[in-house]
């Protein structure tokens, strides 16, 4: 999951690729808008939380400030499939105005903070669905949110998880 394996033939040794040296993990970043109030919550006051996160989920997390009346922020997520979509179903999680997902993002937003993910952390993440009918995400996240696993094809199956498009 983090890297990729290969046998190097002279050595006849097993050798590990990191994540960011693999071109297929920056093929179909994730890239959605958040509200400001929902980014100080995540990353923390000045983004204190951001190296971390994005250290213990093995991504790279760009995050631009928007002119806009709500002040969001566009969120640009690259890395590795499953990590992405894990912390995609975090950030809704923790957006959402019931408490039980609420507080289940608060939970997983800890884990992230705290610890590296394992391979059991993205797996029970990707069995629980993303978008449970909340209408309260909304208006607290937007953007087209890319659901197919990157393909070396140029056509991307492109999916709306009841977001709007900003």
């Amino acid at each position: 999951m983090w890297s990729e394996q290969s046998m190097d033939m002279e050595t006849r040794t097993v050798t590990e690729k990191p994540w960011w040296t693999l071109p297929e993990n920056f093929d179909a970043p994730t890239v959605f808008h958040m509200e400001a109030d929902q980014e100080e919550l995540i990353f923390g006051h000045s983004d204190t939380y951001l190296r971390c996160i994005e250290v213990n989920s093995h991504t790279l997390i760009q995050l631009e400030s928007w002119f806009t009346a709500t002040g969001q922020t566009r969120v640009t997520v690259v890395g590795p499939h499953r990590a992405r979509q894990w912390l995609l179903h975090m950030f809704c999680c923790v957006g959402s105005q019931a408490s039980d997902r609420h507080a289940r993002g608060l939970e997983m937003l800890e884990r992230v903070r705290s610890q590296p993910l394992t391979n059991n952390d993205l797996v029970a993440s990707i069995s629980v669905p993303l978008y449970t009918g909340d209408p309260s995400l909304a208006p607290r996240i937007s953007g087209t949110i890319c659901l197919s696993v990157p393909q070396p094809s140029p056509y991307q199956v492109m999916g709306r998880l009841g977001f709007h498009l900003s």
